[in-house]
């Protein structure tokens, strides 16, 4: 009898399957490529979280983005005060405009070329971002029109059949006594 244990023992037991790792040679486990895919749907699904997540951003970013938001506000503050300062006192405004006419023309396309350096950088910006914006908005569709269909169904499903008019009556019954309450009320 301890022959066949052991012969037994040594195929099905004993820490070791024989038979399911000779099995294994032909076939895969298919518990073992389950986990396997699992881990690698886990990590291309981090990866593509990773990619799409919005980091936080730090102190100096944040004040950065404040400092970046100035100059428009900046210059159009400025000029509606160059038009108060041009009707309280004419004089001195006068004398500053003088000596605007005094700066060279090539310094005048200087500034001409870095406002616009820098506002066609921060248009750039704002336009991808707004651009990521539409990209996650689409994305979501899908989802949203799944959705809608589902209230709508619910919606549908919920009256049993039954419309509800304006005044909050079902326009649409199949009661009978509900029918002739109805047309006894209207005569």
């Amino acid at each position: 009898m301890t022959v066949i244990g052991d012969v037994l023992n040594f195929i099905f037991g004993g820490g070791r399957n024989v038979v399911a790792e000779t099995v294994e040679v032909f076939r895969e486990n298919a518990e073992a490529g389950a986990k396997r895919d699992a881990t690698a749907q886990t990590a291309a699904l981090t990866q593509y979280g990773a990619e799409f997540a919005h980091p936080q951003k730090g102190m100096f970013d944040r004040f950065m983005d404040g400092v970046n938001r100035l100059p428009r506000p900046a210059l159009a503050l400025g000029t509606l005060g160059l038009f108060v300062s041009a009707m309280v006192d004419p004089l001195w405004f006068g004398v500053r405009m003088q000596g605007l006419a005094l700066v060279p023309e090539p310094l005048w396309w200087l500034l001409g070329a870095i406002v616009s350096f820098y506002f066609g950088a921060r248009h750039q910006e704002k336009g991808q971002e707004f651009q990521r914006s539409i990209a996650q908005t689409i994305a979501r569709t899908p989802q949203v029109v799944q959705n809608a269909k589902a209230l709508q169904a619910m919606s549908a499903g919920a009256g049993g059949g039954m419309r509800e008019n304006r005044n909050g009556d079902d326009a649409t019954s199949d009661n009978p006594a509900l029918q002739d309450w109805r047309n006894s009320r209207d005569h």
